[in-house]
């Protein structure tokens, strides 16, 4: 059977170009996250099944990739049901693998505790731009602050990191799951109904109001409560003032403090933001996972055409760990995108030294050969910001290729002189 050289489907080889601006990103996540007082944490990469399977993944749960038994625990003829089979899979995001982390370790923890995590996640999706099956995640998470607090400062944070990797003009979109739920209510919609109500409702960006009506009506739910749910998007604005609205409107199904709360957040990040970009409530917005409890925030980037990142609070997931409630709250950039977004721009990355080339002869004696690598040596002790390639010329050598691979100095060394 002939080997493939082409990696899997949805997953792919990084070259060298797109590596260096990876690099470069991590890089930067993990510098100014720092500065927000967020400690680094790993998890494995394969999770349960029964963690990976609790309902708290919405769609993503049926795209796991799962992993069979091994050895004599795997039995085919015996098998009655997939849990038979089953045992464990790779992770599809980094929130569950989080949860059980803090719910096994919280003695040996600081509360609240910042956690920053980057590792890659695998999901069986259908490919395409921006979309793998193996990508690599970034989260931020403060798990144990159940105030606003936690939103404020990864809002901050993570459109400071953005900011620095010199994005602009891009929208925080945020909504709270309970205001949803409160829309929902007040315009007479079922309680075990509401999952559906937003799936539908999630349609709006692509199909519109008349659209989310027509589907709505469609799945057999009241044209009166249709008509008096798309009522309220109709009137309310994107801004403060809508969630005031909202506020005053839905006085009989919605705290006022959960209203209140989320304008202190867009008013917080607005007024001590250190990036251009713009606070927007959309009561449109869902969030897929169903772990979601409050607030909630995506990142639209028009560059893009969609999100490029997102979360919300979660304070119901690790009390299925651990049978007590503890409040968390996460947000993750889409790196994968973030780094397509940069590579498409063809951005530089600012702190690379410069790529020089030394090109020594063929045969060139000993002696000489040391003599170069001492320079060499002694060049990348200077304290200056430089990288240093020793590669000996051929025929094939293309200085118009190397300087597409950023070398920008060229020195050639011969044995009878260098030539500097």
């Amino acid at each position: 059977m002939a080997m493939k050289k082409k990696p899997v489907t949805g997953m792919k080889d990084i070259l060298p170009k797109e590596m260096e601006i990876r690099d470069y990103v991590i890089g930067m996540i993990k510098e100014t996250y720092k500065t927000f007082g967020f400690t680094s944490v790993e998890t494995p990469c394969v999770e349960h099944i029964e963690n990976l399977s609790s309902k708290q993944g919405g769609e993503n749960e049926k795209l796991i990739f799962k992993i069979m038994k091994r050895g004599e625990k795997f039995n085919l003829e015996t098998a009655k049901e997939e849990l038979d089979l089953v045992d464990g899979g790779l992770r599809y995001d980094l929130t569950v693998p989080l949860s059980r982390y803090y719910s096994n370790n919280a003695a040996e923890l600081p509360s609240p505790f910042k956690a920053l995590q980057m590792g890659n996640v695998w999901r069986a999706d259908r490919p395409q731009r921006g979309r793998y099956r193996q990508f690599m995640q970034c989260d931020i998470d403060i798990l144990g602050e159940p105030t606003i607090l936690a939103e404020i400062e990864l809002i901050l944070a993570t459109t400071t990191l953005l900011g620095k990797l010199d994005f602009k003009n891009f929208t925080i979109r945020i909504n709270d799951r309970k205001i949803l739920k409160a829309m929902a209510a007040y315009s007479g919609f079922a309680e075990e109904d509401y999952d559906n109500v937003f799936i539908t409702l999630d349609k709006m960006d692509k199909i519109g109001l008349d659209g989310v009506k027509e589907e709505l009506i469609k799945e057999g739910y009241p044209e009166e409560s249709v008509v008096k749910y798309l009522d309220l998007f109709e009137k309310v604005t994107n801004d403060i003032a809508g969630v005031r609205f909202l506020k005053d409107t839905l006085t009989e199904v919605l705290d006022p403090k959960v209203a209140e709360d989320l304008e202190t957040i867009i008013a917080s990040v607005d007024n001590t933001k250190s990036a251009d970009f713009k606070m927007s409530f959309d009561p449109t917005l869902v969030r897929g996972m169903s772990y979601y409890t409050g607030p909630i925030f995506e990142i639209s980037m028009d560059e893009f055409g969609g999100s490029v990142g997102g979360g919300g609070r979660y304070d119901e997931m690790i009390g299925r760990f651990t049978g007590q409630q503890t409040p968390a709250c996460g947000f993750s950039i889409g790196f994968e995108r973030i780094v397509m977004l940069l590579l498409e721009r063809e951005y530089k990355v600012p702190s690379a030294g410069a790529k020089t080339a030394y090109l020594i002869e063929k045969n060139m004696p000993t002696d000489k050969l040391l003599e170069i690598l001492d320079k060499a040596k002694k060049e990348r002790e200077s304290g200056k910001q430089i990288n240093i390639a020793i590669m000996k010329k051929n025929k094939k050598f293309q200085k118009e290729q190397m300087m597409a691979e950023g070398y920008v100095e060229f020195e050639e060394f011969y044995a009878t002189e260098f030539k500097n």
